[in-house]
């Protein structure tokens, strides 16, 4: 039996209401995420939250599809679903979220930050994701982003929300990993101790928890330990400037539930989906050679693992792995033909989170410094605003070739239409 399952229904059902309640109630005490909201639209761009960056990301390739439905699956105060309207201006995005203070936050974030609007809808609804089958239709596009490891059963979780996704949909989720959130946990349990005994309630009571006060007391604990406790250092090393913020504050160390996952009950997660694993979207952290690079023979046999256990040696080896971050997929996802012949009779496209253009020196989608070489910059001149393909391109260009296509795709600085 699981840790989300009980002898008694329902007493389970009273379980997932409590916590249900109590996650409700810090979320309307302090809207997550706390950034402020802007009468513009936001800087810079997240690649995972565009359709086009994540489905080029996902398959290599342009999607057919240019009107996406999207689903923003606890939107929170509305940071991930303003940042979806605006690199999204030809999707209907709905996002839902259970706190309806928060909710507030998102409709007037949204508002002012005046999203296009062009034919397309933007809707909020305050629901759990437990109801979405409350909703009509399917998603091409899910993000769902710190949310599954706070519900009272994340696979029931899961489970609701990939039963909104459409065929060749992608489904964006992060999740909390429990070796990068060691001390985290630790502080947690200490300010519920402390908590529950000035307050005189139980585990079971959280509801009730006074989240302004927590906060208070958290940091109390914080000044009063000593420099070199394990716990101040981390705080001060790796979240100390973002917890400035109470909001921040109290949804790390206050959130009255959290299931933080290891490689193995992260994939027990996902297989539960009854979808397909796409990839992590932090790829770079996932690379042995970043870890055993400076040993070719351990590396190799490193390597040689199934990749279920590759990823958990690189947990291991590296603690400040605080949480997964990955998509999913409802097979099947048509995956880019990089065969010369079809790469040829391809029509390239910039991908649609770069910042720099026009220049030799610009930033990739993840805000990586990208290099264009002559021949690199030239193709990139070629191929904007064109519809040629790149067997066009290049005859029109002796100087262009394959092999600078195939550079700029694993830069990420374009992406192909096959369609």
């Amino acid at each position: 039996m699981s840790a989300n399952q009980s002898d008694n229904p329902l007493a389970s059902q009273l379980n997932d209401r409590n916590v249900t309640n109590a996650v409700a109630k810090l979320y309307d005490t302090f809207p997550f995420p706390p950034e402020p909201i802007l009468d513009e639209a936001p800087p810079g761009y997240n690649w995972r939250w565009s359709w086009e960056g994540a489905y080029g990301f996902c398959t290599g390739g342009l999607a057919a599809n240019k009107t996406p439905r999207i689903l923003d699956a606890g939107c929170g105060s509305g940071v991930s679903t303003e940042y979806l309207a605006h690199l999204n201006p030809n999707a209907d995005i709905l996002a839902v979220d259970i706190s309806a203070g928060t909710l507030e936050v998102a409709k007037e974030r949204c508002r002012r930050s005046s999203p296009p609007s062009d034919g397309r809808s933007l809707t909020f609804q305050q629901l759990s994701l437990y109801d979405l089958d409350q909703i009509e239709g399917e998603f091409d596009m899910i993000n769902c982003v710190g949310v599954l490891h706070h519900m009272p059963d994340p696979i029931k979780g899961i489970q609701a929300v990939a039963h909104k996704l459409a065929v060749g949909g992608i489904f964006h989720i992060f999740v909390y990993a429990k070796i990068g959130r060691w001390e985290i946990n630790l502080m947690q349990q200490a300010i519920a101790i402390l908590q529950n005994h000035s307050q005189n309630h139980s585990q079971n009571q959280k509801e009730n928890q006074d989240f302004k006060q927590g906060v208070k007391l958290g940091r109390e604990i914080f000044a009063s330990l000593p420099d070199t406790n394990r716990l101040v250092q981390r705080e001060k090393s790796r979240w100390a400037m973002e917890n400035t913020r109470d909001e921040c504050f109290a949804d790390m160390y206050l959130h009255p539930h959290e299931v933080d996952y290891e490689i193995e009950s992260l994939f027990e997660l996902i297989d539960a989906s009854d979808l397909e694993f796409v990839g992590f979207s932090n790829p770079q952290v996932w690379n042995l050679e970043r870890l055993l690079g400076a040993n070719p023979e351990l590396l190799a046999t490193a390597q040689a693992l199934p990749k279920l256990q590759q990823y958990r040696l690189i947990e291991l080896l590296d603690t400040d792995i605080a949480h997964y971050e990955f998509f999913l997929t409802r097979s099947p996802l048509t995956q880019l033909d990089l065969t010369d012949t079809k790469i040829l009779s391809s029509i390239p496209r910039h991908h649609p989170c770069i910042n720099g253009w026009e220049s030799n020196c610009l930033f990739d989608p993840d805000y990586g410094i990208c290099h264009l070489s002559e021949l690199e910059f030239k193709f990139m001149q070629e191929c904007q605003n064109s519809d040629r393909t790149i067997e066009e391109i290049v005859k029109s260009n002796s100087a262009l070739n394959l092999e600078t296509v195939r550079s700029l795709l694993n830069k990420r600085t374009i992406l192909l239409n096959q369609n």
